[in-house]
């Protein structure tokens, strides 16, 4: 299936590790010219190079997203820099997942907050395209209940399934598209589960024993579900939570 995003400018937030990452490098597979933010100037830096080394234009700032000023500014300099902005992917997240005040307001002000301006700073480029197109990572998390301790991570994922399935249904007639993503247990060196895998062992079998396929998803495998979104390949579908979990949940999705 030929995914029509060669030549287009995708954007992703959180892009140089982990899923956003794999996002990112599936855009430059499909011949998408890519721009990344990230908080270190280092991995930003390597992450453009290894985009551009895929024949792809690239783009990249370090920034913290919970500044939503340095984050439009990045997004109105990516599409000046590309001349065109597409997709829009708003990957990054706090992990605040404590139950005090701290932990609620990161997770609002990265994962929550942070997809509102996104899409804010990028809908006068997106109106402009043919096929416009902004993605929210949530989680399984946001929609079922495992503990009280991961209480703000969850509500604020939540919470994108709401504000995305309203801006899904306000942007139709302009032609932009908005979608969800909901990755289940995904694992990368050097991330959450790769933590647990080290400090808990036990754990972190007994997660693997839940999901019906045995292990956690790559995040490669998560990625190529938000490409296909992304894409005007999926030109029709806006307003949806896709999961990406191996089986995981048990609700029955409607």
């Amino acid at each position: 299936m030929d995914l029509q995003l060669a030549g287009r400018h995708a954007l992703i937030t959180g892009g140089t590790r982990g899923i956003g990452r794999a996002i990112a490098e599936c855009f430059a597979a499909e011949g998408a010219h890519v721009s990344v933010c990230a908080r270190t100037p280092a991995q930003v830096e390597e992450t453009v190079a290894a985009l551009q080394s895929r024949g792809v234009r690239a783009f990249g700032r370090a920034l913290d997203v919970g500044d939503g000023a340095a984050l439009a500014a990045f997004i109105v300099d990516a599409a000046a820099h590309m001349g065109r902005l597409d997709a829009v992917v708003a990957n990054t997240s706090a992990m605040a997942s404590g139950t005090g005040i701290a932990d609620f307001d990161a997770a609002y002000r990265i994962d929550l907050l942070h997809t509102r301006n996104a899409a804010e700073a990028a809908m006068p480029f997106l109106e402009k395209s043919d096929a416009g197109s902004v993605i929210a990572i949530s989680s399984v998390s946001g929609s079922e209940d495992y503990g009280y301790e991961g209480v703000s991570y969850g509500t604020m994922k939540a919470a994108l399934f709401f504000y995305m399935k309203s801006l899904a249904r306000h942007l139709a007639p302009k032609g932009i598209r908005a979608n969800v993503v909901s990755p289940g247990t995904t694992y990368f060196p050097g991330g959450y589960w790769s933590d647990v895998e080290r400090d808990d062992p036990q754990g972190f079998a007994e997660v693997i024993a839940d999901n019906p396929f045995g292990r956690m998803a790559g995040p490669e495998e998560v990625a190529r579900a938000v490409i296909f979104l992304s894409s005007p390949a999926a030109s029709f579908i806006s307003g949806t939570n896709l999961v990406v979990d191996g089986a995981l949940t048990t609700r029955i999705q409607t």
